[in-house]
């Protein structure tokens, strides 16, 4: 067993989330381009309606770089 502290040699540029969208009614956040012009998965999955309302989602206005460690899966903001 390795006890040594993780050194975060591995690490991965986590992207900021854009052009993301909520539904009015369940208020399910994906972003435009996985959504398509189709209606709220989620609305779909849990009352069967199809409903086409959405709204956009603000973007922080300040833009931090974020990296994840693949050993250990700490978050580092920078």
């Amino acid at each position: 067993m390795n006890t040594a502290p993780c050194r975060h040699k591995n690490l991965v540029l986590v992207s900021e989330p854009k052009d993301r969208i909520r539904c009015r009614h369940c208020h399910l956040t994906i972003k435009r381009d996985e959504l398509g012009d189709r209606y709220c998965p989620e609305c779909y999955d849990t009352t069967g309606s199809k409903r086409y309302d959405f709204e956009p989602v603000a973007e922080p206005s300040v833009v931090s770089t974020q990296y994840l460690c693949e050993d250990c899966g700490l978050s580092i903001r920078g």
